[in-house]
C-alpha cells in the first residue's frame, strides 16, 4: 500500500477499480485547512488523463504491471505478432493495443510488452532507434538561416523532419517518444 504522501511520478497504483500511473504530483499545504496532494493520472488502460485530489494518509495498492521483452516478428492485417525471447511463445496483439508505438520499430527489434493481469495495455518500443531514410527532398545551401527542417520518410514509413543536410539513404538516430531526429549514425 502506498499512502497518497509517498506519491512519486511513474508509479502505477488501483484506485477505484481503475489502474492509473501518476503523471504529475504536487503537495500542497494552503494557509488555512489540512494539506492535500494534487495528482495528474493516466488510466493505463484506455490512456484517459485526470485531474484528483488526495489526503497525504490515503492509502492505494500498487498495481503489478508485467514488462516482457519480446521481439516484434511481423504485421499481418490488423494483428502484430511478437516472440518472447526468454521461451519462443508467439503473441498475436490487435491494432487498437498497439497503437502508434511501432511507427518506428522494424521487425526483429526487441519491444517491451506492457501487460495487467494478463491483459496486454501497450508496446514499449526502444527509447532510440536507427532508421534508414527512404525519401527526402534534397536540401538547398543558403536555406538554413533559422535552422531548417524538411521532412524525410524512415525505412518503417513514418515521416520525421530532419536538417537540410541529411540525405536519402542516410542511417539517423531518432528519439521514440517525441519522434525527433537526434543525429546521424
Amino acid at each position: 500500500m502506498i499512502s497518497a504522501g509517498d506519491f512519486r511520478n511513474g508509479v502505477t497504483l488501483e484506485i477505484d477499480g481503475n489502474v492509473v500511473q501518476i503523471l504529475e504530483f504536487q503537495h500542497v499545504k494552503p494557509g488555512k485547512g489540512a494539506a492535500f496532494v494534487r495528482t495528474k493520472l493516466r488510466n493505463v488502460i484506455n490512456g484517459g488523463v485526470v485531474e484528483k485530489t488526495f489526503r497525504p494518509t490515503e492509502k492505494f495498492p500498487q498495481a503489478r504491471i508485467d514488462r516482457i521483452d519480446m521481439q516484434y516478428l511481423y504485421a499481418d492485417g490488423d494483428l502484430f505478432n511478437f516472440m518472447n525471447v526468454e521461451n519462443y511463445e508467439q503473441l498475436a496483439i490487435d491494432a487498437e493495443s498497439v497503437g502508434d508505438a511501432l511507427k518506428f520499430v522494424k521487425e526483429n527489434e526487441i519491444v517491451k510488452v506492457c501487460s495487467y493481469n494478463g491483459n496486454v495495455f501497450a508496446i514499449e518500443p526502444p527509447l532510440f532507434v536507427e532508421l534508414e531514410i527512404t525519401e527526402t527532398e534534397p536540401g538547398f545551401k543558403g536555406d538554413t538561416a533559422q535552422g531548417a527542417t524538411k521532412p524525410a520518410t524512415v525505412e518503417t514509413g513514418a515521416v520525421v523532419y530532419v536538417p537540410l543536410f541529411v540525405n536519402q539513404g542516410d542511417k539517423i538516430k531518432i528519439d521514440t517518444r517525441t519522434g525527433d531526429y537526434l543525429s546521424r549514425v
